[in-house]
């Protein structure tokens, strides 16, 4: 900027030097002298003005030059500490990796190549006290009061239930062809009865086969083909009411839920597969008959096995973001002749057994209610019509409402009820028995979750209207039970 500056002072003073000393040079009029001043006066201020200009570009020029100098040592500054913490998250990489490799690899259960196996399960245990006698059995599986109890002291007891522990196995990987693979499971739980009568069998539960079953599934297409032993299409899978003394026995078995497992074919089949939004599907399964005689209940030679009669079921679901719900449809017939055509049928010959049901589930923020309604006749093959065989009509339902308060605790609240028609039931009542005309059951449940354990104190009330052994009188048998339940899940 000094030497600009200099050069432009002595070229301003050189022109004024120059137009001092024209004048003594030669011998113009004064006219044309002070002309001559006054053009070398506007020169000079020309000049000056011009640098000035250039004095301030040269000001600016070096303010960018210091801001870019600051811009640049920034960015050095950034890139060294980037660097840095890249150096140094490599380094915890390879802690990381350093330590990962030397924990001792998961061993891989397989079965066949290319399938892995997958051990599930829970762990279970009940400490139970209640009022009465149950139906089916006491402590996990108590449904409804034994009718015709009285208020005696000895009808009350007690005990710890470990039977609903179950376990699992499953299948992935299978190959079957090019578009179709699958899988399958193995299910058992402690509700085979005890080993033996004696005086330690109470101890020792019989293990039980629930399902057993494959899956031929091609997922470019949403088609699923189940075959094996597995729950029937009424049995609400997906809307058990919530429990932790009653898991295989459900809360409302009997009264307002029904289904059963069987052995058959199901196909599953996703109507709107690879879609975004509401998510329909449709299943069909045709299933073994079965129903509660003549003939050996063991060996298939009930009237539900007589003749190729299977069971026909249908259902169709929609799961949208937090509620789902399904329609389900029931057929099946029996010829109470039995299989080998010689028994004196009771009343009629053959029976249709039908029913619909509806329900589902909604989860609305912290809330969760389940709930169905079913409508049927000559349904007690899926624990229908109060578990009692015959031309029997029957309604019935169940409705859980829960709250998740915390993280970790939540309370369930349930009501359930089956209502056979009396007069059916009066009908095909059994001699010397007595005849369930309704029950009501209601359940009130708090229960706490910390990762895989869960424990809750349960409290069941049931209602049972019933005639007497004899069929004219009527009796109310109410029950109350008392749980303390722990459960982990593997």
């Amino acid at each position: 900027m000094k030497t600009i500056r200099s050069g432009g002072r002595k070229a301003v003073a050189l022109s004024v030097a120059c137009a001092l000393m024209l004048p003594m040079a030669a011998v113009p009029d004064m006219a044309h002298a002070q002309s001559k001043s006054k053009k070398a006066s506007s020169r000079e201020a020309e000049l000056e003005s011009r640098v000035n200009q250039l004095e301030q570009q040269l000001a600016e020029l070096k303010a960018m030059i210091q801001e870019q100098k600051a811009a640049t040592t920034q960015a050095t500054a950034t890139a060294q500490a980037a660097q840095t913490q890249a150096q140094q998250t490599d380094d915890k990489v390879a802690k990381v990796e350093k330590t990962v490799a030397a924990v001792p690899a998961k061993p891989t259960f397989t079965s066949a190549p290319g399938v892995s196996v997958a051990l599930h399960g829970f762990i279970n245990a009940n400490a139970f006290t209640q009022s009465k006698g149950y139906t089916f059995g006491n402590g996990a599986n108590a449904e409804y009061p034994i009718p015709g109890q009285g208020g005696r002291v000895n009808d009350s007891l007690s005990g710890v239930d470990i039977r609903n522990t179950r376990f699992w196995l499953d299948f992935t990987g299978a190959k079957f062809t090019e578009n179709w693979g699958g899988g399958g499971r193995i299910e058992m739980d402690f509700f085979g009865g005890f080993n033996g009568t004696g005086p330690y069998s109470q101890q020792q539960p019989t293990p039980r086969l629930r399902q057993a079953y494959m899956d031929i599934t091609n997922a470019n297409t949403g088609t699923t083909f189940r075959v094996g032993q597995m729950w029937d299409l009424m049995f609400p899978l997906d809307y058990v009411p919530q429990s932790l003394s009653h898991i295989a026995f459900p809360l409302g078995y009997g009264t307002g839920v029904i289904g059963w497992r069987y052995p058959g074919v199901i196909w599953m089949q996703d109507l709107n597969h690879g879609s975004t939004g509401t998510k329909w599907r449709f299943d069909l399964a045709v299933l073994e008959g079965s129903w509660n005689g003549p003939g050996l209940t063991t060996n298939y030679l009930t009237a539900g096995n007589a003749g190729f009669k299977p069971q026909v079921e249908a259902r169709i679901t929609a799961k949208g973001s937090n509620w789902q719900a399904f329609a389900a449809g029931h057929y099946s017939k029996m010829d109470l002749h039995g299989v080998d055509g010689t028994v004196v049928t009771p009343i009629k010959s053959n029976i249709k057994s039908t029913a619909f049901e509806v329900g589902g589930m909604w989860m609305p923020g912290n809330f969760i209610v389940k709930s169905a309604l079913y409508t049927g006749n000559a349904i007690g093959q899926i624990f229908g019509d109060l578990s009692q065989f015959g031309d029997i009509k029957d309604k019935g339902g169940y409705l859980q409402v829960g709250y998740k308060f915390t993280p970790n605790w939540s309370v369930y609240g349930f009501a359930s009820a089956s209502k056979p028609d009396e007069g059916d039931v009066l009908r095909w009542r059994a001699p010397n028995t007595a005849g369930l005309l309704k029950n009501r059951q209601q359940a009130l449940s708090l229960q706490y979750t910390a990762g895989s354990y869960d424990l809750s104190v349960e409290w069941i009330h049931s209602n049972l209207d019933s005639t007497t052994t004899n069929g004219l009188g009527r009796q109310k048998t109410s029950a109350n039970e008392f749980t303390l339940n722990g459960n982990y899940r593997f």
